[in-house]
């Protein structure tokens, strides 16, 4: 399942129940944009895990992920490359560093039609060349109809974020979802999140970073994966943000990520297209 971009206004209500974090990260997006990829990343360690939450058809959030996984493993800090993107269960740890990117793309059972291997493939082969595993950690398909069903996923998180995820789904969703559906898909949601979370712990090592590339729904503190981290695991979230430069959108931001690099603005375009019924 795949949703639309995670939308640019954030709940409102992320600022109060986060003001502490906000007061805190007043200072956690710096260096600037014009920063090496390297030293903003550097800037954010040492921490067991880091979350990208990008755009997925942003080109330059691919580039900036793929440079910072180039940054971590030469300096032999990158404990796995986790991706929304592939599958629990999948994994490259069994391959060798020499791997051909075909056989990369069976270890992890690719969806190529979800996410094209020309945005991704770089990112991973970098971690495949330096001998990092990557390891698939969102929730498998298969599991996703018993998901829906699964009321203790209602209760993971508290009621005002549980409330504001029912909001992100029915925005993903460009407010085309019957209503009776808004409740099933929000566990999908929370399952995924849990499911990434779960991923991080088996992956982490003393000393090393786990790196966690998703989209930025499920990067955020307040809602997201680092929701269902255990205490113990630190964890810091990078949005990648394509344009969005304004005073409510870094007021959004700063409750909700410990850093916001920004790229350009992508044209406009109409996300909900492709999901509304023919005229």
């Amino acid at each position: 399942m795949r949703c639309q971009p995670f939308p640019a206004r954030a709940p409102r209500f992320l600022v109060s129940l986060l003001a502490a974090v906000v007061l805190a990260g007043c200072s956690a997006f710096s260096p600037g944009p014009g920063a090496p990829v390297a030293k903003r990343a550097a800037a954010l360690l040492p921490v067991d895990a880091l979350i990208l939450g990008e755009q997925h058809d942003a080109a330059e959030h691919h580039a900036i992920e793929r440079e910072t996984v180039e940054a971590l493993a030469s300096q032999g800090r990158l404990a796995a490359l986790l991706l929304e993107m592939a599958e629990e269960g999948n994994s490259t740890a069994r391959l060798d560093r020499t791997a051909t990117e075909a056989q990369v793309q069976a270890a992890l059972g690719w969806n190529e039609k979800a996410w094209p291997w020309r945005s991704y493939g770089p990112a991973v082969m970098a971690a495949v060349r330096a001998g990092v595993p990557v390891v698939g950690a969102n929730m498998p398909r298969a599991r996703m109809k018993n998901a829906m069903a699964d009321v203790s996923l209602d209760v993971q998180l508290n009621g005002e974020a549980y409330t504001a995820q029912q909001d992100a789904v029915r925005e993903g969703h460009c407010k085309l979802l019957p209503e009776a559906q808004i409740v099933p898909m929000t566990r999908i949601q929370v399952g995924r999140d849990r499911a990434m979370a779960q991923a991080i712990v088996k992956a982490r090592q003393p000393g090393k970073t786990v790196l966690l590339i998703s989209g930025a729904g499920h990067a955020t503190k307040v809602l997201g994966v680092p929701q269902h981290l255990p205490t113990d695991v630190s964890v810091k979230t990078v949005r990648l943000q394509a344009g969005g430069d304004s005073p409510e959108s870094d007021e959004d931001n700063k409750g909700a990520y410990d850093a916001v690099w920004r790229t350009p603005a992508l044209p406009p375009k109409d996300y909900c297209a492709g999901m509304r019924a023919p005229a």
